[in-house]
């Protein structure tokens, strides 16, 4: 080996590497808790080990595409890393799609095998293309792996320390984006792009050692994965892994194991506030509350604030291509400017401009782009959305936002959300923000429907909270005490509930055509 080769072995990085030396470091310290497993951080490593190992005498080589359609548990971390120590390409998909998207992403990926729970298998063998050449079942949180399927146990190999497969610049995995069109596309990242974005994470996010941490948010989502846990493991944090991110699981975690750090969608942090568990479980321990997603309603970050004194609020914004985190609004920063986004993170420029990619004056609505390490290579076989997310020289993320005089972004919707009504543009969340502030919302999301006269119409979707009574005059009533009468809503429904995704995400598409 020359010495050029041999300098470039030795300065090797990727995300393998990096939980190998943090195993070094912390060997004995509790890595990973999910059901009645627990791994320190050695052992974590000798289990990625043991799996890369068998991922190779299975026959898979360097850039193999591998996919994951289960539920969070141990068994997912571990696979995680093995598939990027063996330079493997995770492909990680979301468990509630259906059969056909889901045949479509592993057609489209090309992966060459599988791994399922007991929750995804029907969809999983249903959807399995020719491409796959071997299913495994992993065991779920507080349940055993399918008895129809080889166990993924049976894949593994000898602890002996594996060999490093991959470099920095070497895919580390394809996520397919919820999108807008019709079908998803594959974000390339690298190792390289994940590394730069766990730096900025521990920076502005303030991730260390001393940290206890619930995870509960499916994995398959970078959010999950990459701003939280990953950055979490690289300090040496304690792990707890969830399937279920409803509040009869996730109070009683809390408080069990004293968890310090916790990550939700807005529509998670609301469940905990209205569940009859909160006020009975102590959760002064939560000193650390990060959310994403979609926005945090300005009424529930105040209801927050108030019943837990004690936690600081981080509002992450990005997006998938991103790796996911682009921007942040400190714990300290809530107070003056509680509906921003914040600032770029350490390793993201991102600017707010019009079509030509001039920028914006300060409070004009412009689109969110972006420059950064963190950044996609691209989608995976689709050149020209590729060429189109990053005309210019900026990657346009297709969001809607006003920038103040100190740098403070603040989303004003995605483009798809925004409402034309009557030639007047109304952007979703003011209309959210207002209904908010009446104190029987549970929650709401507004959206456009089609109109023979103004186009759109301003339509809310609202839940009540439990024994409120309201009909829709009164709410359009209350609406116009806080809205210039075109942002009035000309419609209200009510439901028992807004359909979202694994991640808390209300899925505005499917409530169009749910109340069309």
């Amino acid at each position: 080996m020359e010495h050029t080769e041999l300098i470039a072995t030795m300065r090797r990085q990727s995300v393998s590497t990096m939980l190998r030396r943090v195993a070094l470091r912390h060997a004995d310290k509790t890595a990973l808790i999910c059901g009645d497993t627990k791994w320190s951080y050695a052992e974590l490593d000798r289990q990625v080990d043991r799996f890369c190992n068998g991922l190779r005498a299975a026959g898979v080589e360097k850039g193999d595409r591998i996919a994951i359609l289960a539920r969070n548990s141990h068994a997912f971390v571990a696979l995680r890393f093995a598939i990027a120590r063996a330079g493997a390409v995770l492909v990680p998909i979301n468990f509630m799609l259906n059969v056909e998207d889901t045949r479509y992403i592993l057609e489209h990926s090309g992966a060459r095998m599988l791994f399922v729970d007991s929750s995804t298998i029907d969809v999983a063998l249903a959807a399995k293309s020719d491409a796959v050449k071997a299913v495994y079942g992993l065991p779920r949180e507080h349940e055993s792996a399918p008895d129809c399927l080889p166990d993924w146990e049976t894949l593994a190999g000898s602890a002996e320390q594996a060999e490093e497969g991959a470099d920095a610049q070497d895919l580390l995995q394809i996520i397919y984006t919820s999108g807008t069109e019709s079908r998803p596309k594959g974000a390339m990242l690298t190792h390289s792009a994940v590394m730069w974005q766990y730096e900025s994470c521990i920076v502005d996010l303030e991730w260390d050692g001393d940290a206890i941490v619930l995870h509960a948010l499916p994995l398959y989502h970078c959010a999950q994965l990459d701003v939280i846990l990953g950055p979490a493991l690289q300090v040496g944090a304690r792990n707890i892994i969830t399937e279920t991110p409803s509040p009869e699981n996730l109070i009683p975690l809390l408080a069990e194991h004293r968890v310090t750090s916790f990550f939700a969608a807005p529509t998670v942090w609301i469940s905990l506030l209205r569940s009859d568990l909160f006020d009975k479980h102590d959760l002064t321990r939560l000193s650390k509350g990060y959310y994403g997603a979609a926005i945090m309603p300005g009424e529930v970050l105040r209801e927050l604030m108030e019943r837990m004194p004690q936690l600081r609020l981080w509002n992450c914004y990005g997006q998938t291509e991103i790796a996911p985190l682009a921007t942040v609004l400190l714990p300290h920063e809530h107070a003056d400017r509680p509906s921003s986004c914040g600032r770029p993170v350490l390793h993201v420029t991102t600017r707010i401009v019009d079509d030509n990619l001039n920028d914006v004056a300060p409070g004009e609505v412009g689109e969110v782009v972006h420059r950064s390490p963190h950044l996609m290579n691209g989608y995976w076989n689709d050149p020209e959305r590729t060429a189109a997310a990053f005309a210019g020289g900026w990657f346009h993320s297709g969001d809607l936002a006003v920038i103040d005089e100190e740098g403070y972004i603040t989303i004003v919707d995605r483009k798809k959300d925004m409402i034309n009504t009557g030639g007047e543009n109304v952007s979703s969340r003011a209309v959210e923000e207002a209904i908010y502030t009446h104190p029987g919302v549970s929650e709401t999301a507004v959206i456009g429907l089609p109109d023979p006269h103004w186009v759109e119409i301003v339509t809310a979707v609202v839940v009540l909270k439990e024994g409120v009574r309201l009909d829709e005059e009164a709410m359009i009533a209350h609406c116009r005490d806080a809205l210039s009468a075109f942002k009035v809503p000309k419609r209200v429904i009510f439901v028992d509930e807004l359909p979202r995704n694994a991640s808390g995400k209300i899925l505005k598409r499917e409530l169009r055509a749910f109340v069309d």
